[in-house]
């Protein structure tokens, strides 16, 4: 069998199946590729390989005994360090939670727990998932496999990172601005951000409520298909959540990878392409557009005329809702405590203190802007003009996909800049987003496909949107323009990418 590390989820459960392979050996094959690897990627905060392990260990007695166990049971995952794991260190990417272990799952960790899948570990982060480069860790950066001195995304650039180093085959990722899928674009990987309240969001450490959800990173859209439907699903606990069930995603993978999508209609949105976007970006972009019109695709060009304000708007709405939901961080309650040098302790400065030394430098930003756009006299002229255009937003992909089944644009501008390039220019930073924000804003479904190479060799993404609850779209087209793709590539677009041993 080829190296372990190398196969697809899917490809991974097959085996597992047919117990060609213990669940044992493999999550040793990806234990030992973290060991060699992890020097150079830094993807993970922390590496469960005892805990992962015994997982695997009991799905391969559970399987030896008969027993019916779930179709990924065994297959090894890494899980963004913004979910909370019992037992396991959730720190956010911050020091104000270092070393803090919860006493509960996230609920899609329970789900992955109950399914029988090891967990490898904790993925590293933009401190509260702000950013769009891993270089806000309060634990160092995160390399991209594909470029040791370029950035993997962000703000779930380590889950990306594992996935292209080939340290797990599954990971999951939070998406609140495009953080599932800008990685995924920079990295070659699949990144799916699910419709807003499709996958539960207890037991996220939220960034901004209205806007975060978590979704999969994968190397393949069936193993993003698989991965979704365990982790989605209506939750009690998650006042969000959809009460409907979701679509037959792995169905639409499959039904996409035959290659035909007579009868689609591709929306081209206007406004996600042009000045900004690297040449070599759009060069893939209208290279793929090509492939889905062979395959059966009708395009149709769209205009969402509103799609150029989201990024204001967005960079309103999420600072608001942070400085909200990280106000518990007072080093009161748990997490870091730092006690004033001198003078009285009192509640007060013991919060000032703890958030001095606990934040960093962006998380600080995003707070004092946020307090700011909410306080009295400020609210209505930032606050609730930015939520009018979020209307104007929903508004315009309600237009569009009265058109168009889908949506489609490159996932990010550019590919993979250089780590450190954009530190000093926040403003620069957060025009990585400018195509993946609208989707947040609506709450519609997403997904970057990898389609191609830039001039400058690095990876770049396609993005494919779809109506709220109507993920299984994403799929059947993903699923088409991959098989298309690499059929002229001759495999999966990763197994271009130079080798990190």
């Amino acid at each position: 069998m080829t190296d372990v590390t190398r196969l697809s989820a899917a490809e991974l459960a097959e085996a597992l199946r047919k117990r060609e392979l213990s669940s044992v050996d493999a999550t040793r094959a990806h234990l030992d590729r973290i060991a060699a690897v992890e020097e150079s990627v830094h993807a993970f905060l922390h590496v469960s390989g005892d805990d992962a392990l015994a997982t695997a260990q009991d799905v391969d007695a559970r399987r030896a005994a008969g027993e019916e166990v779930h179709p990924l049971a065994g297959v090894p995952i890494a899980v963004k360090d913004v979910i909370v794991t019992k037992g396991m260190p959730s720190t956010a990417g911050s020091k104000i939670l270092e070393g803090w272990i919860p006493p509960y799952d996230a609920t899609l960790v329970e789900r992955i727990r109950a399914a029988g899948l090891p967990i490898l570990g904790k993925t590293n982060m933009d401190e509260f998932a702000m950013g769009s480069s891993t270089e806000h860790s309060a634990y160092g950066n995160t390399h991209n496999p594909w470029d040791l001195d370029r950035i993997p995304g962000g703000s779930g650039g380590g889950s990306a990172a594992a996935v292209a180093a080939y340290e797990a085959p599954l990971a999951i990722g939070t998406d609140t601005g495009g953080s599932i899928r800008q990685p995924g674009a920079v990295t070659g990987t699949v990144g799916v951000k699910p419709t807003y309240g499709s996958v539960s969001r207890y037991g996220l450490i939220a960034l901004a409520s209205s806007l975060d959800q978590a979704g999969p990173v994968t190397r393949t859209v069936l193993d993003s298909a698989l991965l979704h439907e365990l982790i989605g699903g209506h939750d009690p606990r998650d006042s969000t959540s959809i009460a409907d069930p979701l679509p037959n995603l792995v169905e639409s993978a499959r039904r996409g990878a035959t290659g035909d999508l007579s009868g689609v209609r591709v929306g081209v949105v206007t406004e996600l392409q042009g000045e900004g976007y690297q040449p070599g970006v759009l060069a893939r972009f209208q290279e793929s557009l090509a492939l889905l019109e062979k395959a059966g695709a009708e395009l149709v060009e769209v205009s969402c005329p509103h799609f150029p304000y989201a990024l204001a708007a967005y960079y309103l709405i999420l600072p608001a809702e942070a400085s909200s939901n990280l106000a518990k961080f007072d080093g009161m309650r748990f997490g870091l405590r730092v006690e004033p040098e001198d003078g009285p302790v009192t509640a007060e400065r013991v919060m000032a203190a703890t958030r001095g030394a606990g934040f960093g430098d962006e998380v600080k930003r995003r707070i004092i802007l946020g307090t700011y756009a909410l306080s009295a006299g400020y609210y209505d002229a930032y606050y609730g003009s930015a939520q009018k255009v979020r209307t104007l937003i929903q508004r315009d992909f309600a237009g569009a996909f009265a058109q168009a089944d889908v949506l489609v644009s490159p996932t990010a501008p550019t590919t993979a800049f250089k780590l450190g390039e954009k530190l000093d220019d926040p403003l620069a930073m957060y025009l990585n987003d400018v195509a993946t924000i609208p989707a947040n804003l609506a709450g519609v479904p997403g997904m970057s496909v990898p389609n191609g190479l830039s001039d400058d060799g690095l990876p770049v993404g396609f993005q494919i949107l779809a109506p709220a609850k109507a993920d299984d779209r994403l799929y059947r087209v993903g699923a088409a323009l991959e098989g298309a793709l690499q059929a002229q590539w001759g495999g999966p677009l990763l197994a271009q990418a130079p080798e990190l041993v």
